[in-house]
């Protein structure tokens, strides 16, 4: 009896751990009431990871995690990399090695310059987050997350 309640002790803490890797947000905005013909904007994507998680950073250092990724585009505009904020170095029961991660909430800069010659309303960046969550025990499968960030262009 104490064996099968155990097991499904194990199982539910298991699955409500699953449901939490699930919770890590990602959104984005390009702030400032829009983008002006000719110049640049900033913009950025962010990842709100609740406690109790971590994601890899976009080098954790370890061959064998999978680093935080965002691809980013954008029809008739120009936008540049990504720039990647430091992470935490941690030390798991998982690895024999340092990590570099992310925990709480992240933001990943980046501009878009819209053309002096375009032809439109709005300019869309399209962002593609891959990233992996994990616990201080376990890491659960990668996962990818897309947004849509828009802004007025004047």
């Amino acid at each position: 009896m104490k064996i099968k309640f155990f097991g499904l002790m194990l199982g539910s803490l298991l699955l409500a751990a699953a449901a939490n890797a699930q919770t890590i947000s990602v959104s984005g905005s390009i702030p400032g009431g829009g983008v002006t013909k000719g110049k640049a904007a900033r913009g950025s994507v962010v990842l709100r990871i609740p406690g109790g998680l971590h994601v890899n950073s976009s080098r954790p250092g370890n061959k064998y995690q999978i680093p935080t990724s965002v691809r980013l585009s954008a029809s008739g505009a120009r936008v540049s990399a990504p720039s990647y904020p430091r992470g935490v170095n941690r030390k798991f029961q998982f690895s024999d090695t340092v990590i570099n991660v992310y925990e709480g909430t992240v933001r990943v800069p980046f501009t878009v310059t819209v053309p002096a010659g375009f032809r439109g309303n709005t300019v869309s960046v399209r962002a593609v987050v891959r990233y992996q969550a994990c616990t201080d025990e376990v890491c659960y499968a990668p996962r990818s997350t897309e947004i849509t960030m828009t802004a007025p262009v004047r």
